[in-house]
């Protein structure tokens, strides 16, 4: 009985089925991920830059180059992008010595390295020479410091500067000497350099285009340091004003050497002695004496205090060109992103039609190369500092020989009415002009007597 109970038991178990469990619902199938763009190639583009690293002139050829490298970081920061491509900017930095022979050996150098574009060379008589070959080779090369009028003036299409030249400052230094500093008589003394003798060169017409006479002219090296025979041949000329071509190294210790020999001369230089290197090589003698420097003082530039606080945090007291030479740099790369391209050939055009708010001013060339509206400044040493005196030159000026222009021209256009329209017109016309040029002149004299008061 037990094992048929059993097995009535097995029996209704086995016919007892599990309900079958529903299949599971199938996963979502994913959107296929679409593969990464490809990443955008990085573009190494080289810029050379030339300037005396070593020797006498070697603290004005650092800063030049810390100005140059500086606006280099300030754009690979940037992260730009030029025809599709990252921009990594390289500096490719050579010294020239201040010497035209290896202003041409690293000139070619440069050129072998196929760099994109040349910054420099500092000094005229390096960059006149180098500018032949950086043309044959096609390479765009802007100067932020020679001043030499013969370096536009050769008809490369590749040769560019961002300051004003030797014609514009030459003429401003003449005026001066004559007028400002009543040199009946001068003494010119100039290194021989293509920018020392150049400089001079240009001074002295205007000096005898401003009624003024040149006793005498001298000439020494750019690496003399003994100038007693020099000066004391020019003592017995008592000039008014003595003016000296060429760069700080001779000009402090010739001042000093002036004094000395009891050489009462006033002692003018222009933008190659315009450093605070010249005070200290001078020292006491310095007191007094003149400089010129084309543009305008650095806190007058559109850019120039932020330019300055930043520079001088990174590399210590500008020197003398290191504004205009961050200015080049930026420049060309400014024309390389409105070509979309880093290849010389195409960019360089671009150079030319430069309409570019720099630190220093609003770059804009002329068809030779030559920054548009140059200002020239000029500075005296008052208590062991160079000190801003006035600006002679420049935009400010434009502006009111402009508003004079128009006046003229409305006063030319009123007279050919008649009646009494034509006098209205006249007296409007001519009231319109005055006003216009009393409020630039206004502004300018504004802008001076804050300058003075800082």
């Amino acid at each position: 009985m037990t094992l048929a109970i059993a097995a009535a038991v097995a029996m209704i178990g086995c016919g007892q089925k599990e309900e079958p469990k529903p299949a599971p619902a199938p996963a979502p199938v994913a959107a296929p991920v679409p593969p990464p763009p490809p990443p955008k190639p990085e573009v190494t583009v080289q810029l050379g830059h030339v300037a005396p690293l070593t020797g006498p002139q070697a603290h004005l050829g650092k800063d030049n180059e810390n100005g140059a490298r500086m606006a280099i970081d300030e754009l690979n920061a940037k992260g730009l992008e030029i025809g599709g491509a990252k921009i990594k900017f390289v500096l490719v930095p050579e010294d020239d010595q201040a010497d035209p022979k290896q202003g041409t050996i690293v000139a070619q150098k440069l050129v072998d390295a196929k760099v994109s574009g040349v910054i420099g060379h500092l000094n005229s008589g390096t960059t006149i020479p180098a500018s032949k070959i950086y043309f044959d080779a096609g390479i765009p090369q802007i100067s932020g410091s020679a001043t030499n009028p013969k370096y536009t003036q050769q008809g490369f299409a590749t040769a560019f500067r961002v300051m004003a030249n030797d014609v514009q400052q030459g003429k401003v230094l003449g005026g001066f000497a004559t007028k400002q500093l009543a040199g009946k008589t001068v003494a010119i003394i100039d290194d021989r350099t293509a920018y020392g003798q150049g400089l001079a060169d240009e001074f002295e017409k205007a000096v005898v285009a401003s009624g003024g006479k040149v006793v005498t002219r001298e000439f020494t090296t750019d690496k003399a340091t003994d100038f007693a025979a020099i000066l004391t041949k020019i003592k017995s000329k008592k000039p008014d004003v003595l003016f000296y071509g060429g760069m700080d190294a001779q000009g402090g210790p010739m001042t000093k050497q002036m004094k000395s020999l009891g050489l009462k001369a006033k002692f003018l230089t222009g933008d190659g002695g315009c450093t605070p290197e010249y005070i200290k090589l001078a020292g006491a003698a310095s007191e007094g004496q003149f400089c010129s420097l084309p543009g305008v003082p650095l806190d007058q530039m559109p850019g120039g205090k932020a330019f300055g606080d930043a520079f001088n945090a990174k590399y210590g007291q500008i020197q003398l060109y290191a504004p205009y030479v961050y200015d080049a740099v930026m420049v060309m790369v400014d024309s390389m992103k409105r070509a979309n391209s880093v290849e010389s050939a195409k960019f360089l055009p671009e150079i030319g039609k430069s309409d570019y708010q720099g630190v220093t001013t609003k770059i804009q060339f002329d068809d030779k190369g030559d920054l548009k509206g140059g200002a020239i400044s000029l500075y005296q040493v008052k208590d062991g500092k160079w000190e801003y005196r006035e600006t002679i030159g420049g935009s400010v000026v434009a502006e009111v020989k402009e508003a004079v222009k128009e006046a003229a021209t409305a006063v030319k256009d009123a007279a050919v009415a008649t009646g009494d329209a034509a006098k209205d017109a006249m007296k409007d016309a001519a009231k319109e002009g005055s006003k216009v040029a009393a409020e630039v002149s206004k502004d300018a004299a504004a802008a001076k007597a804050a300058v003075e008061k800082k």
